[in-house]
């Protein structure tokens, strides 16, 4: 018996009815009777649920900020349209599937279509826009692929240090900084002065994928010092930012699980926000029915299943940018060195509109390879990007469209072909049993380099296309009876000694190794173990410094009192855990900056070693004879020494004398403010969420990195996913902090809880657990 009162609304657009039941959390379970009704529909509940996350993000993209915030934001406009995708639109609608431009088009006017009744008053207009007077705009089908620059891809900021580090410190200090998989020495050519390369280089992307920041002095200020917003926050917390973002996905074969089922769990890792980066939905129509999580701003699901298959994503290490090196033409800064002769770089003047000024028109600079980031024009050089971006098809997660829909492994595999960006390990499971992992995405072939510093522009090293997809390294059922992945380096070795190399930065392999083993010792994993292993806090980092420590002696007291703390700890990096605080300190604060300044006398390298590579740190405390000269293990004993005693002061400092009373989470806090917060602090109690003190590292399971400055968790579990493969009913999902975006929904905070505590929620798939869980009902019909 229905009990709810369905919402009816007239939505013009529409070709038929379509009924949304919206569950207790949230999650909007679309049933449509065609293809473009239900992502007619898809887009206007997230536009009921994130209109101004998602109106934002396409501004962003776009490079619309200026327009509705001022000149303080014209700098970032500037940067976004020099990363927008500007080639052939019928070839980047093709690599998606023959029927993509029609679900973006349909997708792009159930946005619209909620934007109308905002309007009209017929729905109420979110308070970020009533606060900063601005409105809704309207989309159009590209707006959904031209935008890249929100994707994750890589290495172009690590080239740019790599550069700076080597030339001025030397190999030692640039391994401490980023461990290479395989170990390779960085191709350097020549003619490139790689210690006069400007890390100002580095700023136009960074702008360009940063997130929207809004302060008072930003919205207020003047044409003339719009130029102040061109740098965004510091170099070591960008990049731990953008080398933070993976995640964690594993799926169990069934002969391994108590249910005779696969298992399949996935934690995407990202910068934690409000709202949150995940958003979830049921489509449902003749031939379709899939549940799962996406980015609100692009249609369908990337993380989740259909009736057949399960389908999850981690970050994979392909290099898929380069920075090239131009010498310019002393008379014409717009033409630069290429084979025998000269080049002209394309020109092209953008209108930026500007709130309360006349339109700004600036120019654009691109080079055969990509946009200019920077000129160095009293030496005549310049510095641009080829990205995988710029390439059709590379629109992050668009390929998504076809995994969701495909029935079989067969089917799966071709849907993969043409996978853009960014770089995955694709984990596959389906309800005959099978089990799959693909590394997917398009990554370069260089033929005499290997991507790792920056290289001259002049023709000598241009990519030969791209690693083709059925040549990218797979495994299908394996005799371990489980796949795991964790953004560690898993290419076989096998195939990196005869193929291309897809990359050679990766991440901490901690995690990797402690799911791997924890899945190695369970012969009838359970969904409750995937879930517990999500928030599992263990550190394998910790586990290795304990053993290194061992094998010390300290004559201070205090660094024995803390190496003593540490050789008692469990290893769990639980929010109440004095030791776990005691550790992460050491290491970050104290033990890292050691080692930079033993290994880069320059002061003003130093910072560019942030945030450090645990792996290095940790191969200096096990074998310091391949790291420190002379006397090496004495010096090694004398640095740990020195830092855990500044340590033990350290922790006093911050959390009182009495060690027993400290607790990793009183430092290591989860912040979740709204943006808009930041610039009308007298609204913050309705937009943020209360600081939640958690465990977790950047080692650990459940991921916890943090800014090195002052250790607050930016990164870790958006979403959590763990479903069983075929008894789809009993899948879990939680959701940080909640489905909807309106601080005035209930839904804007209600899993905030939930996901602290590691519980899950029901994600309900068949029409019956549907309709259990059912909260309220909308159906909409077509409108004139």
């Amino acid at each position: 018996m229905d009990v709810f009162k369905t919402i009816s609304s007239e939505v013009a657009g529409l070709e038929e009815a379509v009924e949304i039941a919206f569950d207790r959390w949230g999650i909007p379970h679309i049933r449509a009777k065609n293809l473009h009704d239900l992502f007619f529909a898809q887009g206007y509940t997230v536009a009921r649920d994130r209109l101004w996350q998602i109106d934002l993000w396409r501004k962003r993209g776009l490079g619309l900020l200026a327009a509705d915030f001022g000149p303080g934001y014209l700098a970032q406009d500037r940067a976004s349209r020099l990363f927008l995708y500007r080639g052939e639109m019928a070839a980047e609608w093709s690599a998606y599937g023959e029927d993509a431009e029609v679900i973006c088009a349909a997708f792009a006017e159930g946005i619209n279509a909620y934007v109308d009744r905002v309007e009209k008053g017929e729905e109420r207009l979110p308070k970020e826009f009533r606060l900063l007077g601005t409105r809704p705009s309207r989309w159009k089908a590209e707006d959904v692929v031209r935008i890249r620059s929100h994707c994750l891809t890589r290495n172009a900021i690590s080239e740019i240090l790599r550069a700076n580090v080597l030339a001025r410190a030397g190999a030692k200090a640039e391994a401490l900084r980023k461990q290479l998989e395989p170990d390779v020495a960085p191709f350097a050519d020549p003619s490139v002065p790689l210690a006069e390369i400007p890390l100002a280089a580095i700023d136009v992307f960074k702008l360009a994928t940063a997130s929207v920041s809004f302060s008072r002095e930003r919205l207020s200020a003047t044409l003339s010092e719009s130029g102040r917003w061109t740098h965004v926050n510091a170099l070591g917390d960008v990049v731990m930012e953008s080398e933070s973002q993976g995640s964690n996905n594993w799926v169990v074969a069934p002969q391994r699980t108590a249910t005779g089922r696969p298992i399949m769990a996935s934690d995407p890792h990202r910068t934690h926000t409000v709202p949150s980066v995940r958003y979830l939905v049921h489509l449902t129509m003749p031939g379709f029915d899939a549940i799962g999580a996406g980015e609100p701003c692009v249609p369908g699901i990337t993380i989740g299943h259909n009736e057949r298959i399960a389908f999850s994503v981690t970050i994979s290490g392909a290099d898929q940018e380069d920075i090239y090196f131009y010498e310019t033409r002393p008379d014409n800064r717009c033409s630069y060195r290429y084979a025998d002769g000269w080049e002209d770089m394309t020109v092209v003047d953008e209108t930026f509109e500007v709130k309360g000024h006349s339109p700004q028109v600036l120019p654009l600079f691109f080079t055969r390879h990509g946009p200019v980031l920077f000129e160095d024009a009293e030496n005549n050089r310049a510095y641009a990007i080829r990205t995988v971006w710029s390439e059709p098809g590379s629109a992050p997660y668009m390929s998504s469209l076809k995994v969701m829909r495909a029935h079989s492994y067969d089917g799966y595999c071709q849907a993969l072909r043409d996978w853009g960006t960014p770089s995955m390990n694709h984990l596959y499971a389906d309800v005959d049993g099978n089990i799959g992992w693909h590394a997917v995405g398009k990554a370069p072939i260089r033929p005499n380099w290997n991507g790792l510093l920056p290289v001259p522009g002049d023709g000598r090293y241009e990519w030969d296309g791209f690693i083709a997809s059925e040549d990218m390294p797979s495994s299908g059922n394996p005799e371990r009876g489980f796949l795991a992945t964790a953004n560690e380096m898993n290419i076989p070795e096998e195939w990196s000694t005869t193929k291309p190399a897809i990359g050679y930065e990766w991440v901490d392999a901690s995690r990797s190794q402690r799911i791997h083993r924890v899945l190695d010792d369970q012969r009838a994993h359970a969904l409750a173990d995937s879930c517990r292993l999500q928030n599992d806090l263990h550190t394998i980092a910790g586990e290795r410094a304990k053993e290194a420590l061992k094998r010390m002696s300290f004559g201070s007291e205090t660094a024995s009192r803390a190496a003593g703390l540490i050789l008692g700890w469990d290893c769990l990096a639980g929010p109440r855990s004095s030791a776990a605080a005691l550790f992460e300190i050491w290491v970050t604060a104290h033990l890292k900056p050691a080692l930079y300044a033993r290994f880069a006398e320059d002061p003003k390298i130093r910072p560019l070693l942030q945030p450090g590579d645990i792996q290095s740190v940790l191969a200096v405390l096990e074998r310091p004879q391949e790291w420190l000269g002379g006397d090496a293990i004495e010096t090694c004993r004398q640095i740990a020494e020195s830092t855990l005693d500044a340590a033990w002061r350290d922790c006093q400092g911050r959390l009182g004398d009495d060690h027993t009373e400290w607790q990793w989470g009183k430092v290591h806090r989860l912040r979740l403010d709204h943006a808009v917060a930041a610039a009308f602090p007298e609204m913050s109690a309705e937009f943020d969420i209360q600081p939640i003190e958690v465990g977790g590292t950047g080692s650990t399971p459940m991921y916890g990195s943090y800014r090195p400055g002052d250790f607050v968790n930016i990164t870790g579990p958006s979403v959590r996913l763990v479903m069983d493969v075929g008894g789809w009913d009993n899948s879990l999902f939680v959701n940080l902090p909640g489905q909807s975006g309106d601080p005035e929904s209930p839904h804007y905070r209600d899993l905030t809880g939930a996901w602290v505590n590691g519980e899950y929620m029901q994600l309900a798939y068949s029409a019956r657990a549907v309709e259990a869980v059912t909260a309220s009902r909308m159906l909409l019909v077509p409108g004139k």
